[in-house]
């Protein structure tokens, strides 16, 4: 079946066979001192074989201090990191795929970190709402996290740095930086969590500052010609129903100011990334990333079959990306090429495959 989701586009200098990439889903599924494991090279390269044309990495922390959002997440803060990422790079380009790491500081959502005890951070001092997941840590309240001084600011962007040239080391063709689901840019970007009084706080375009100043550190650390993407949400993971308080305003500077600081594509997650953004009628998330952002779109929330994919295509995506979905159709793109139903998402939650099924991987031998 001939359709334009299943199409060639060239990312950057980054050519992919189709449209179609795998949206990055929490795995906790590495070493507890973050190394990435065989299961996974395994898992992504499954995604590889069933044609997907981009892969982008569960998030991925970038220091051994704050950044950890999860125990047994994957980092990349250290050269041991580097060579486990390799194999799961090699065994994704053995099998034609292109593969990018999500890289991500949880900030003051942080639900456990081996790197320290209970400790978090975030623009302004608060205590988030909501509670933690036993799945990924010890559970309870979040604690409260303490305010950033400048001197933190300028490491955690250095660091960020530092982890897209070890991924570029670690053989991967990209990575996109994690600002949405209220990890820590998103609660610079936020009102309620960034009560900051310097550069940093205050107007949108403070608050903007860090995002855009993670960006600008990775493009100048990696060079022109390697693939830099955002990815971009309203929604928190406690908080599901924020909405920007500017609207399309709001929308505009953030979506412009992303593109002029050098990111190839803005990744936007909507739980339903076909409804208006902000009201009951008006453009989507994506629309409104493609008309101010000025950069290829990936229009990721809620997208299970071609006909729902081709209609974000029609509503500012580029590309699509498939999240719960690819987990029970890790060989999407050749079912929509061969005109064949998807099979449905059968599990209640996400959280019984957060650690991966042997059903979700390639063979040892395939690998």
């Amino acid at each position: 079946m001939s359709l334009p989701v299943l199409s060639a586009f060239t990312l950057n200098r980054l050519e992919l066979p189709n449209r179609v990439v795998l949206s990055p889903m929490t795995r906790i599924s590495a070493s507890p001192d973050g190394r990435p494991t065989e299961e996974m090279a395994r898992y992504y390269a499954r995604f590889a074989t069933g044609d997907f044309g981009l892969i982008i990495t569960e998030s991925v922390y970038i220091d051994e201090t704050y950044s950890m959002g999860a125990l047994n997440q994957p980092g990349l803060a250290n050269d041991a990191h580097v060579a486990s990422w390799k194999i799961v790079t090699d065994a994704v380009h053995k099998h034609g795929g292109k593969v990018i790491a999500q890289l991500a500081h949880a900030g003051a959502l942080s639900q456990g970190n081996a790197h320290t005890a209970d400790v978090t951070v975030a623009p302004s001092a608060f205590t988030p709402p909501g509670e933690r997941s036993p799945l990924y840590g010890k559970g309870g309240a979040y604690p409260k996290a303490k305010a950033l001084s400048i001197s933190d600011i300028k490491e955690i962007v250095g660091s960020f740095a530092s982890a897209a040239v070890r991924a570029k080391h670690a053989g991967f063709d990209g990575v996109e930086i994690h600002s949405a689901n209220g990890f820590l840019p998103d609660q610079f970007l936020t009102e309620y969590t960034n009560r900051r009084t310097d550069e940093y706080g205050g107007s949108l375009e403070n608050r903007l500052r860090f995002l855009l100043e993670l960006i600008g550190a990775a493009r100048a650390a990696v060079g022109p010609d390697f693939v830099i993407g955002v990815r971009i949400s309203q929604a928190k993971i406690n908080n599901f129903e924020y909405k920007w308080p500017g609207g399309e305003l709001d929308a505009k500077a953030i979506f412009g100011g992303i593109a002029k600081a050098g990111a190839d594509y803005i990744h936007t997650y909507e739980y339903n990334s076909l409804a208006p953004a902000f009201d009951e009628s008006g453009p989507t998330l994506a629309e409104l990333a493609k008309t101010y952002g000025s950069v290829p779109v990936i229009v990721n929330g809620g997208l299970t079959t071609a006909e729902e994919a081709q209609k974000a295509l029609t509503k500012g995506g580029y590309l699509i990306a498939l999240a719960k979905i690819a987990l029970s159709n890790h060989n999407w793109p050749k079912k929509v090429k061969r005109g064949e139903p998807v099979t449905p998402f059968t599990d209640e939650v996400l959280a019984p495959t957060l650690v991966i099924k042997e059903s979700e991987l390639l063979s040892r031998d395939e690998l």
